[in-house]
């Protein structure tokens, strides 16, 4: 019995094998070994011919490096265009363990190291050869020889009366058997960015693809339905959001054109035409931070409220919500989901421009809500401005809004304003340009909170701060380098800058 050292991978292994020759194919034997190896005499290797033996006996030493490509499709998909799922065809060879079929429950719990883990692919099939039998897939990147079972596999192997011994199996793969990503990095231009992830919108794939992709789009879309349960529309974004009514272009590139969807987010449910509204699932962390921000009595203005992902749950928590969107198509469904949420006695629902929503109905309500009677007043007020693009620009609609005394200043209103930002230092960014539309200094008295990075150097983000009743209030003085309010309390988060 001798000792080779060869080398797996990144790694390397002391290999006991009978007495051998290899072939000029065994280039992963280290050099030094080359001219112990020569005199090596070959190992007994047993192929069953039949055409129905679809194994054989694996040698003791398996020569073949491993190879990354082996669950990748086959190479001659490069560049498909129409989507052809029968070129998918490839037979890989996998090493399987011979066994009786009585005894693979309990193998299978201690063979979870070396078993094939492979979605779509069974660990365990009939064996051709013996009705009684069984084949258990193994791990291609594992399992070699017999020495690649660990000390307590082949105890349990013992037990049982199991050879240890391993075979090849041919085993086919189609197009079923691949995942979308390596799918279309089979498809895709070598090198070039794949695109296997989307927002899902009900049963809509939401899909942003950049130009070098656009060649391939029906077969990516036709791509991400098929390998998505409950996906049976596939669209991409063909320009950017429109600033008014905050909804974009989009083409099907697969599957029904139905783009009428329902979706569930934090335990509501919502109903839009996805072509008509905007909705963004990656917000659904945001939608809850603000809802937990506020407490059963609180007063929330939803300025750009869309089909009502912050009214909704806002009202669900008996706050009294103000929900405006100046889109007819918004304002319709935000009227019928806070009926199909059941919360429609508690939502004020406004078809407006931001603008005007602020100078009137906020502006109705806030005179009552910081009024004589204020003082009695517990409940805080919120004023939510989802709107990126431009939502910092509506803050000039708070200046002098207000007439009559000031209320002290715990009442006064907490804004929560999103902006884009491509800054060097975004939070500093969003509290100087939020500042200047005031006329006074944020950065004292204001907390920014990362949302999400919207694309590479650019940063969706929240301003949160009070708003100073000199700037509220008609007919005060300013302090523009650091108003007489206090600075609102931070709410930090592990996302604030």
């Amino acid at each position: 019995m001798r000792i080779l050292l060869k080398q797996f991978g990144f790694s390397r292994r002391l290999l006991k094998v009978a007495s051998c020759r290899i072939t000029e194919s065994a280039s992963l034997v280290l050099l030094p070994w080359a001219s112990l190896i020569q005199k090596l005499s070959r190992v007994p290797v047993i192929f069953l011919l039949d055409q129905r033996k679809r194994f054989s006996t694996m040698p003791e030493i398996e020569t073949n490096h491993r190879d990354s490509e082996l669950f990748s499709p086959p190479s001659d998909v490069r560049g498909m265009i129409e989507l052809d799922r029968t070129a998918f065809k490839k037979t890989v060879t996998i090493p399987v363990l011979k066994v009786r079929k009585e005894v693979v429950n309990k193998l299978m719990r201690s063979l979870k190291r070396a078993a094939l883990q492979r979605p779509g692919i069974k660990r365990v099939i009939e064996d051709p050869e013996d009705e009684e039998g069984r084949l258990i897939m193994l791990d291609p990147y594992k399992m070699f020889t017999v020495d690649s079972f660990e000390k307590e596999e082949l105890s349990i192997l013992k037990q049982l009366n199991v050879n240890p011994q391993i075979s090849k199996y041919n085993l086919d793969l189609t197009y079923e058997n691949f995942k979308s990503e390596e799918i279309l990095r089979a498809v895709l231009p070598e090198g070039q960015d794949v695109t296997s992830g989307f927002s899902r919108v009900g049963h809509i794939a939401h899909l942003n693809l950049r130009d070098h992709q656009l060649p391939y789009k029906h077969l990516i879309g036709q791509v991400m339905i098929d390998k998505n349960p409950g996906i049976t529309s596939a669209v991409n974004k063909i320009n950017n959001i429109d600033n008014t009514y905050r909804n974009f272009e989009m083409e099907v590139l697969s599957g029904e054109e139905n783009m009428m969807t329902k979706v569930r987010e934090n335990n509501y449910t919502y109903e839009f035409d996805f072509s008509k509204v905007y909705w963004n699932p990656r917000l659904s962390t945001e939608h809850s931070r603000i809802t937990e921000l506020l407490k059963p009595g609180d007063v929330l203005f939803d300025v750009f409220a869309g089909v009502g992902p912050f009214a909704i749950p806002a009202a669900k928590k008996n706050c009294t919500v103000f929900a405006n969107d100046l889109n007819p198509e918004s304002h319709k469904w935000l009227l019928h989901n806070c009926k199909l949420n059941k919360v429609d006695q508690k939502v004020k629902v406004f078809n407006l421009d931001g603008k005007d929503f602020l100078r009137g109905p906020v502006r109705e309500e806030l005179m009552q809500q910081l009024g004589p009677l204020s003082k009695e007043r517990k409940h805080s007020v919120h004023i939510v401005m989802n709107l990126p693009a431009k939502a910092i620009e509506f803050l000039s609609a708070c200046k002098a809004l207000l007439d009559g005394q000031p209320c002290g200043s715990e009442l006064l209103p907490i804004v929560h304003c999103y902006s884009f930002s491509k800054d060097a230092n975004p939070a500093k960014d969003v509290q100087q340009r939020a500042g200047t539309v005031l006329g006074i200094s944020l950065e004292a008295c204001s907390s920014v909170h990362l949302v999400r990075n919207v694309a590479p150097n650019k940063e969706m983000l929240c301003i949160t701060f009070q708003i100073p009743a000199a700037i509220l209030y008609k007919n005060q003085t300013v302090n523009r380098d650091n108003h007489e309010d206090p600075p609102l309390k931070r709410q930090r988060t592990d996302k604030d800058f």
